[in-house]
């Protein structure tokens, strides 16, 4: 395991973005973490500094030895610039806690681990002491929970995980316990909140055990017409049946979704297309986006691929504009740090190029 130079290595953890995975032109990505913590430490909201430490060193000295992490890389947040923690967040690859959001310094000695070969890795000394992840394109929940599952069995093998013979494993949050595990999938629902259907398919999930955030989790908003939905319990059930469960209730969603997107084509035909082509008009010209703004307006230009009223941009264009315009992504780019409203100018600048390049290689 080798440590990571991010800027050598402009892509690092964005294979979810490629739009490969089963019904991604709806399902942007699914996610599977699992919370554990080691035995004979503190968890982490009473753990000292070398408690931390101790806890790092383990994990490290284990994950060396275990294939796909050994011949992975390590990123230690706490040496990281604020930047750089935001860049990882905007990818979805650490949580807002371990990013140190809102202008907090990141936990003492946390760290990324990430395997270069699949898409699974860990954070270290977050709320729990580890969080086993994946992070996959499409909506994939069963094939992302194998990956994980698959790493918490070897790192189960060589580290002591904290575990009750009555509640399970034990986490930081007493609604974790159990299984640890919170699947989730970043779902795209235009069709939905245009049909007004949308408040009763959310208030249908929550009666099933499932809940929904904004796009990057708890605490954030919906924009962009992305929800997040994940498991809401964690104890009394297996994984799998979590997993299952998830899978059921999503899958009935995503229908519900197709089945609305077709009822706005069928009956209100020329404003949906309106919409379409005064979003993509905007995004291609316009010289200052904010991100709430650029991310509604993807929202309409995704619909009309869906719906074939646009035959371009791809799905994977329109997810890699919609990290790399990020506030962090822009001043990576520039090399500096951007007032507000040059990141508006910047994202801007940054769509029409990303854009442009999308409509010469169609013509190629």
């Amino acid at each position: 395991m080798r440590r990571l130079d991010l800027a050598s290595t402009p892509d690092f953890g964005l294979s979810w973005l490629d739009a490969t995975g089963p019904d991604s032109d709806i399902v942007l990505s699914t996610r599977v973490r699992i919370a554990r913590n080691l035995q004979g430490y503190p968890f982490s909201i009473r753990a000292k500094p070398a408690d931390r430490a101790a806890i790092l060193a383990t994990v490290r000295e284990a994950v060396d030895r275990m294939p796909p992490l050994a011949d992975g890389v390590i990123l230690e947040l706490d040496t990281l610039e604020a930047r750089g923690r935001q860049l990882l967040l905007e990818r979805h690859l650490v949580s807002r806690e371990l990013a140190g959001a809102g202008g907090a310094d990141s936990p003492s000695s946390a760290a990324l681990v990430s395997s270069l070969a699949e898409p699974v890795g860990l954070m270290i000394n977050e709320e729990d002491h580890l969080r086993l992840q994946s992070l996959t394109s499409g909506f994939g929940p069963r094939k992302t929970w194998r990956l994980v599952d698959s790493l918490d069995e070897d790192l189960g093998s060589a580290l002591p995980f904290a575990f009750h013979h009555e509640f399970g494993h034990l986490t930081s949050c007493p609604t974790n316990c159990g299984t640890g595990l919170r699947a989730s999938v970043l779902i795209h629902l235009p069709g939905l909140v245009l049909t007004k259907e949308i408040n009763k398919v959310l208030q249908g999930i929550t009666q099933v055990g499932l809940t929904f955030r904004g796009l990057y989790g708890e605490g954030s908003e919906v924009i962009g017409n992305l929800f997040q939905v994940s498991n809401q319990t964690t104890l009394g059930k297996s994984e799998e049946d979590l997993i299952d469960h998830l899978h059921k209730i999503v899958g009935q969603v995503v229908e519900y979704e197709r089945q609305a997107r077709s009822v706005l084509l069928r009956d209100a035909p020329n404003v949906i297309e309106d919409k379409v082509w005064r979003a993509y008009g905007l995004l291609r010209h316009a010289r200052s986006l904010g991100f709430d703004e650029m991310m509604n307006l993807l929202s309409g230009v995704r619909l009309g691929l869906s719906l074939k009223l646009l035959l371009g941009p791809s799905v994977f264009v329109l997810n890699r504009i919609m990290i790399f315009a990020q506030n962090a992504h822009l001043e990576e780019a520039s090399a500096g740090t951007l007032a507000v409203g040059e990141r508006d100018f910047q994202r801007a600048s940054h769509v029409r190029a990303a854009l442009a390049e999308a409509e010469r290689a169609a013509d190629r």
